[in-house]
């Protein structure tokens, strides 16, 4: 059998896959290779598609700062910015406090409002339970798809190639190289990218190289209609600061989610009905309108690791083995930034992120904790 060879092969066509190749194609060869029939079918394509600069552990609000520059003014990308103005109001009950003030002390940009100012922010709201809530201006809406297409586009113009329908099957390292198969072919580079969202762990293991305890994580959601008196186009989103439940508006009707975070295997995820069911009742608590009528419901998988940060750099064990996985809900809004410190780890060039930052995305940071099963 032919072997394709190129000088970087990146598993898995998600955004950070297709961000990361976009980068690395400036100075090598890149062949991306996506199990599914489309780039970016799960995670990516299910994403709520919100840039919060506030979201995550510290970590992760370091990316967000890092990514938000190529968001705003995408070169290359797209013409204009994939950003649109949004905000996001968190509510809380009494019982919740204690939580809103614990992520209000380590963000920024925060707006405090009472509960009677959250409902005229969000007609629905039900002001009488919400004893405190934050409003973060900042948070925008993220065009995940022209995000994706522009980064796949900018890939190919740099002469990459997207090999679709080629699950990988087995990854050996031989003469300096990595053999990857793949759909019916075999590939060659002397460095991968696993940039295989869920699959990650079961990406490292096919090559040999120590497992990040990765463990996928159900979200699901659904798109409910309010009816032409409600006018939610310019409603944030909103959700309760337990994330027991969100809402965003989406083209003139609520996309609603009960917030889950069930470990679950790597899958084609769907929702199941029981959790959407009870976080569709306690979103329902928190408003003035029922739920009537679903018209679509969905799920996808976010991937953590046990710290919930991301993975990101060489693997110790495995020589040209490149981490790029455990985005966990915000892989998209810190694609840019993580697929230029990726790249700037693996071709050089100058780097985003701090050292501090790298240092905690940084895969050895685990094996000092882990041995081989």
């Amino acid at each position: 059998m032919t072997k394709v060879s190129s000088d970087i092969i990146i598993i898995g066509g998600g955004i950070a896959g297709i961000s990361a190749a976009a980068e690395l194609a400036r100075h090598a060869n890149v062949i991306v290779l996506e199990a599914e029939a489309q780039l970016g079918y799960h995670a990516t394509g299910r994403s709520a598609a919100i840039y919060i600069r506030n979201y995550g552990n510290a970590v992760l609000r370091a990316i967000n700062d890092a990514s938000e520059p190529t968001l705003t003014n995408p070169q290359g990308i797209f013409d204009h910015s994939l950003l649109s103005p949004r905000g996001e109001l968190l509510i809380a009950s009494e019982e919740e406090l204690p939580t809103l003030e614990a992520y209000a002390a380590d963000a920024t940009g925060l707006d405090r409002l009472t509960g009677a100012e959250a409902a005229r922010m969000v007609p629905i709201l039900r002001a009488g339970p919400i004893a405190g809530a934050i409003y973060e201006d900042s948070a925008q809406g993220i065009d995940v798809d022209l995000m994706l297409q522009g980064y796949a586009r900018l890939f190919k113009s740099r002469g990459g190639r997207v090999i679709t329908n080629a699950r990988v099957t087995n990854i050996e390292r031989s003469g300096g190289e990595w053999i990857v198969s793949a759909g019916a072919e075999t590939y060659g580079a002397p460095t991968i990218v696993n940039a295989g969202g869920a699959w990650a762990d079961q990406i490292a293991a096919l090559a040999g190289a120590l497992q990040m305890k990765l463990q996928p994580m159900r979200r699901s959601a659904a798109i409910l209609a309010l009816g032409p008196e409600h006018d939610v186009s310019r409603w944030p989103l909103f959700g309760s600061v337990s994330e027991t439940w969100y809402a965003k508006p989406d083209a003139g009707r609520l996309m609603v989610s009960p917030a889950d975070q069930d470990p679950v295997a790597p899958h084609d995820a769907w929702p199941d009905d029981m959790v959407l069911a009870e976080g569709l009742d306690r979103y329902e608590q928190a408003v003035t309108v029922p739920v009537t009528r679903i018209q679509r419901s969905w799920a996808g998988l976010r991937t953590f690791a046990p710290d919930k940060s991301p993975v990101v750099g060489y693997a110790p064990d495995a020589e040209g083995f490149f981490w790029l996985a455990g985005q966990g809900g915000y892989g998209v809004q810190t694609a840019p930034a993580l697929s230029q410190a990726a790249a700037a780890l693996i071709s050089g060039g100058v780097q985003v992120l701090a050292p501090d930052i790298l240092a905690a995305i940084a895969p050895d940071r685990f094996y000092q904790t882990q041995t081989r099963s």
